[in-house]
């Protein structure tokens, strides 16, 4: 199979590995990649925002399956604009992907077939906005309805951190995402990452994850896109698997079919785990970033047979199988971040990190002048497996120990919850 993946990304690169290490593959190309997906796919600058110039390469190179990385291209209707060409695409419609596009729409969605979420009310106006938030009192959750690259969420612990956060989304901070916002209830509890491989009609569960979202060590700080994260979740049972499927994924897929958007792709459901069982907080439409690094180093079968089967509706007919290792991920940042990163910093010994049960996923990277350098926020992946998330946590750190980068940081805590599981039992 001729393959196109597209995004850049730290998830990107993981997805980039694993398909590599398909005997199915005969040629991947990574539009717009990096230079670790370099070592994987040949690069090609494309615009994957130009669906006709993605579509057309697809036609020159006789690409039988595209792979989409981000949101941003799945919620623009890169799916659609391509199977309109009879190309092959995994991941999800427009229409189906409007459940990480508007969060309004996902809690909307929820409110019509009873899934277990957060309070909401939904808002288009700043003055509305800010009377819920006076009457229903700190904490509570502002969220931007849009796509805002995992900064759009605001744990308001106090009523003057709530009205700045609406001033925020409504002053334009966050684009158009935050045109109108979703006020939520604040939850207490565990979180996990849930995915589910889906054609339409089945959805596979697709392995759990736990991630830190926050930049500081003790969950301090602003949120972030994830600073780490560790698979399996230990909080995700079996038994809290089959009540999640029942409850939320079942569900939703049928919501959505019956709204004529049938979801096909990877259905990523952030959890939190209440007194009262599983709600959901959001869901993405795509693998999780750094979730996904963690899944593929765990996942024990062929990803492009799986990828295949979900794009044909065939997987009422599949079974997954993973490693019994446990897998994490320490994200490496550039100083700034979340904030405006500080770019063009020259990073050595990523090579040399690597080996061992350890894979360096490249996230915000570029080659200037022969020296690979830092082009983004979150930088690097320092991904490792052991036989429990603490031998898996010590090798991730000492593997990031020997890259020579000042200018970046990491959390030095990631898996703290796990480790602390896994001491006191």
């Amino acid at each position: 199979m001729n393959v196109l993946l597209l995004g850049s990304g730290g998830r990107e690169h993981a997805l980039a590995w694993k398909i590599a290490a398909s005997p199915l593959l005969t040629k991947l190309y990574a539009a717009p990649g990096n230079p670790g997906i370099a070592s994987e796919a040949e690069l090609v600058k494309l615009d994957i925002a130009d669906h006709p110039a993605v579509a057309a390469f697809c036609r020159e190179k006789k690409i039988d399956l595209v792979v989409v990385g981000p949101e941003g291209p799945l919620v623009a209707g890169i799916a659609d604009d391509l199977r309109a060409e009879n190309i092959r695409v995994f991941g999800p419609s427009k229409a189906a992907a409007r459940l990480e596009g508007s969060k309004g729409f996902t809690k909307d969605l929820c409110a019509r077939y009873n899934i277990p979420t957060a309070a909401y009310g939904r808002f288009g106006d700043l003055t509305s906005a800010k009377a819920y938030v006076e009457k229903t009192g700190a904490p509570i959750v502002i969220k931007a309805d849009g796509l805002a690259a995992g900064k759009g969420v605001t744990v308001a612990m106090t009523l003057d951190e709530a009205r700045a956060a609406l001033d925020a989304c409504f002053e334009g901070s966050f684009g158009a995402a935050g045109a109108e916002v979703v006020v939520e209830e604040f939850m207490t509890g565990e979180e996990a990452s849930f995915f589910c491989l889906c054609d339409g009609t089945t959805a596979l569960p697709f392995g759990t994850a736990q991630d830190h979202k926050r930049v500081g060590d003790g969950d301090v700080g602003p949120n972030t896109g994830g600073m780490g994260a560790y698979s399996p979740a230990p909080v995700m049972t079996p038994e809290m698997i089959e009540r999640t499927m029942r409850e939320i994924i079942e569900p939703t897929m049928r919501g959505m079919a019956d709204l004529g958007a049938p979801f096909a792709g990877i259905l990523f459901a952030g959890l939190m785990f209440t007194d009262k069982g599983p709600k959901l907080i959001e869901y993405n439409t795509r693998f999780g970033d750094p979730e996904c690094q963690v899944l593929m180093m765990r996942l024990k079968d062929d990803l492009l047979v799986l990828l295949n089967a979900a794009t044909d509706g065939q997987l009422a007919h599949m079974s997954v199988r993973w490693r019994n290792e446990a897998a994490l991920t320490v994200v490496m940042a550039a100083r700034g971040y979340p904030g405006t990163p500080e770019k063009g910093s020259v990073i050595r010994g990523v090579e040399d990190a690597a080996g061992d049960g350890v894979q360096i996923f490249h996230a915000g990277t570029a080659i200037n002048g022969g020296a690979l350098v830092a082009n983004g926020g979150r930088v690097l992946n320092v991904t490792a497996t052991g036989a429990t998330v603490g031998e898996a946590q010590a090798r991730a750190y000492a593997a990031l120990d020997r890259i020579d980068w000042p200018d970046g940081f990491c959390r030095r805590d990631i898996g703290w919850q796990a480790v602390a599981r896994e001491r006191a039992s």
